[in-house]
């Protein structure tokens, strides 16, 4: 390999880097936000309280609301992708869990519950690192 086509090459692996992290990224938000998404969505609110202590102090609608946003979030920062139809709603949604868990760090300080707050931080940090790789301006 000469040193035209090693510079060549280099953006390529760059980009297939940042592809390969960008879907890893995207399968464990997936996984994340299905799970937590269908638990809210439809487990008993006194199933869910010895875990997510807050649940007890908004209206059971709330939870319900919350969990089908984070099943909707779920499928899609995965499916847009995936199907490669309408492929820039992965950033949306992305941006969306992003904003779903800044409230949640809030609520996490708000509430107490400072032991959950960084996990609400690294997953916001993650669908934030996702809405941007997966951007129209970064994807062109």
């Amino acid at each position: 390999m000469n040193a035209a086509t090693a510079a060549h090459d280099s953006p390529n692996r760059s980009h297939d880097a940042l592809n390969v992290a960008l879907w890893i990224a995207q399968l464990v938000l997936f996984m994340v936000f299905a799970m937590t998404g269908i638990a809210k969505a439809t487990m008993p609110i006194a199933r869910l309280a010895p875990i997510m202590a807050w649940v007890t102090g908004v209206s059971p609608a709330l939870v319900r609301f919350i969990g089908v946003a984070e099943l909707s979030g779920a499928l899609g920062v995965l499916l847009p992708t995936a199907t490669r139809v309408r492929p820039g709603l992965a950033s949306l949604a992305a941006l969306g869990l992003a904003i779903v868990m800044t409230l949640a760090t809030a609520v996490n300080v708000a509430t107490g519950e400072l032991a959950h707050a960084p996990v609400s931080l690294v997953l916001g940090a993650l669908a934030a690192f996702v809405a941007w790789g997966r951007s129209p301006v970064v994807e062109g």
